[in-house]
């Protein structure tokens, strides 16, 4: 236990409003998909960005699309973009086209070409490192308790 208390922990405090954007039918395999998806989640938006940037993947820049979508969608929303971070990623199978490729013999061996709904959900919120809060974050959290009270 005392190793734990050593380390330092991230959290984030997140704000009651979500904004998302989703992408569906994307040629891609979710698993493929759920590969690049898992990089960036739990991360800062921006961050993110240039994670989904050096990544060489074709999940990558169908992701990086969706998730730019989502920040903008956001800054629509009046949300503060160097706030943003992914809360949620979820890459769900779509349609699956069903093909046949012709083998020896008179057989033939069945294709299945998946395709990916993704959905990206940000949110605003403040890191915390090591258990601490920042000044301005413990009075937006204050005052919505109060509220809420």
């Amino acid at each position: 236990m005392a190793k734990e208390d050593k380390k330092l922990k991230t959290e984030f405090v997140p704000s009651p409003r979500k904004v998302k954007a989703i992408t569906k039918h994307l040629r891609i395999a979710p698993r493929k998909m759920r590969i690049v998806v898992d990089t960036i989640k739990r991360e800062m938006a921006l961050e993110a960005i240039g994670i989904l940037q050096l990544l060489k993947k074709k999940g990558a820049k169908l992701a990086f699309k969706t998730l730019n979508s989502a920040i903008a969608n956001a800054k629509n929303l009046g949300l503060n973009e160097n706030r943003l971070y992914v809360s949620d990623v979820r890459a769900d199978g779509g349609p699956v086209f069903k093909r046949f490729l012709t083998r020896s013999m008179g057989r033939a061996d069945k294709l299945l070409k998946r395709t990916t709904h993704l959905t990206i959900e940000v949110r605003e919120g403040f890191k915390v490192w090591g258990g601490r809060m920042p000044e301005d974050a413990k009075a937006k959290t204050k005052k919505k308790t109060a509220v809420a009270a």
